[in-house]
């Protein structure tokens, strides 16, 4: 049996999980954060006020709203007092399925019993992960799209033993924070619109990489038909080419399939370090990004 949610602990600080912290705390919970690097979530508080400043979208929270939350997130110095008393704990570490069980196994020593596991990865299905813990019908996933630029999704999925109950209580808690949960009925890599949004990233992946076409035209030709003030490769530079190329390998290994295979010179743009938004460069340069010029789309 689960625990009425009243705090959150969340592990690792990075843009999603500074932005889930905050996003929990604004609507009344309290909440700890920990992450192994303590400038982590000073670093990815500017990378939110950027993304906030930059989008013609209206923000789930405003930066004054951001900045209010910021005050009533406790960080924590260590995992152990992180997770002391948490009703519910969010980890937010890279997409990497070894890392995940690591840190699994030790949430499981650490949290309270009865506190839910939930992991905000990207593609990765819990129940991988969950087999780590002696808890594995108290695992989930709980994946947060880009909460600064006004996405409010959230894919809902539980372990294969997570009962339909612990379901229902997490859909519930992602509404209480103002977001949308999006609930996935059965077991699948990628959970609900990530996958859609999976099939697109990889066919424009391919695109660029094969030089079929000018990464740009890509994003103009989506941006017109849709009406999105960014299109696929803009982005990918918001989420993290690091953490897309971490996410397609995620597929590619779940597969086996080399179709599924991230191209290599995505591999070789993480390798310089053009990582998109947070390092100032990746498709394009920021933080006055080509995509957002008046004349972008009359080229």
């Amino acid at each position: 049996m689960s625990r009425e949610i009243k705090k959150l602990a969340v592990v690792g600080t990075g843009n999603l999980g500074a932005r889930i912290a905050l996003q929990a705390a604004y609507y009344g919970y309290q909440v700890s954060a920990w992450d192994p690097n303590p400038a982590s979530f000073d670093h990815s508080m500017g990378m939110s006020e950027q993304r906030v400043k930059m989008t013609e979208r209206t923000p789930c929270l405003t930066w004054a709203q951001l900045g209010e939350a910021a005050q009533k997130v406790a960080r924590c110095a260590t995992l152990e007092q992180a997770l002391e008393g948490a009703d519910m704990v969010i980890e937010a570490i890279p997409e990497n399925l070894e890392l995940k069980r690591e840190m699994y196994a030790r949430l499981d020593q650490l949290a309270p019993a009865g506190a839910i596991l939930a992991t905000n990865s990207s593609s990765i299905p819990v129940s991988l992960i969950a087999d780590a813990t002696g808890r594995p019908e108290l695992c989930v996933n709980i994946h947060f799209y880009t909460l600064d630029i006004g996405r409010n999704l959230v894919d809902v999925m539980g372990s294969s033993q997570a009962s339909p109950e612990l379901i229902e209580q997490c859909a519930d808690w992602v509404r209480s924070i103002g977001c949308v949960p999006l609930t996935v009925r059965k077991q699948i890599h990628g959970f609900c619109f990530n996958r859609i949004w999976r099939a697109i990233k990889k066919e424009s992946l391919h695109m660029w990489a094969g030089d079929y076409v000018d990464f740009k035209d890509i994003d103009r030709g989506w941006m017109i038909w849709s009406g999105m003030d960014e299109g696929p490769f803009a982005l990918m530079d918001s989420v993290g080419l690091d953490v897309v190329y971490d996410i397609e390998m995620s597929y590619f290994i779940e597969s086996g399939d080399p179709k599924d295979r991230p191209p290599e010179a995505l591999r070789e743009k993480v390798a310089r370090g053009e990582l998109g938004t947070k390092t100032g460069q990746g498709f394009y340069t920021y933080p006055d990004p080509e995509y957002k010029k008046a004349d972008f789309l009359k080229k």
